[in-house]
């Protein structure tokens, strides 16, 4: 009898927690949707503030494991090895293919090689799962910039702009392309 109610109890535990997940995504969600409800009015620091912690949220996997790939794929973009950022953020995407940071990851260390195309379709595929990501939005635009197509990397920019209105990168970037898509003032 005593091994009969250890196993309800470990069978109710495991319920329990199966059913907290979907929960917890949804209030992370809840988080994420807040968060960006209080960047459109944001300035200043509060703004580098608020976009931190919608980033910060982007890289919860829910997964130890897949937060370490991210984490490490992340820390060889920084050390400028993209070969090796590319084979941890490939074991990510592989993982987990719904993690929309680790596409855009990958497309940041793509976009870093050189690799254009590449990043193209990690970014898609990020902003797929996740439409607000202004991180992807902003590596489409930088890589349209690269392509040639400044009218599609101003429309990028802009979308990143309606999300994050205070992303001053996003402007500066926006600057050099203002005279071909705008035209020239007389």
């Amino acid at each position: 009898m005593k091994r009969f109610r250890t196993a309800i109890r470990r069978n109710v535990t495991t319920l329990a927690a199966l059913v907290a997940l979907p929960l917890a995504a949804a209030a992370e969600g809840d988080r994420v949707d807040t968060l960006f409800d209080k960047l459109q009015g944001a300035e200043g620091r509060e703004a580098a503030r608020l976009a931190g912690q919608i980033r910060a949220e982007w890289s919860k996997s829910g997964s130890a494991a897949m937060d370490l790939l991210l984490r490490r794929g992340k820390e060889a973009i920084e050390a400028e090895e993209f070969a090796k950022a590319v084979e941890h953020l490939t074991a990510l995407t592989d993982h987990a293919p719904e993690f929309a940071e680790g596409w855009a990851a990958r497309g940041l260390a793509f976009y870093r090689q050189g690799e254009y195309m590449l990043a193209l379709a990690d970014l898609e595929r990020a902003l797929a799962l996740e439409p607000r990501h202004f991180g992807a939005l902003r590596g489409v635009g930088a890589v349209m910039q690269q392509l040639d197509r400044p009218e599609l990397a101003w429309r990028a920019y802009q979308e990143v702009l309606a999300l994050y209105p205070e992303n001053a990168q996003v402007r500066e970037a926006m600057e050099p392309l203002e005279p071909e898509v705008l035209g020239r003032a007389l």
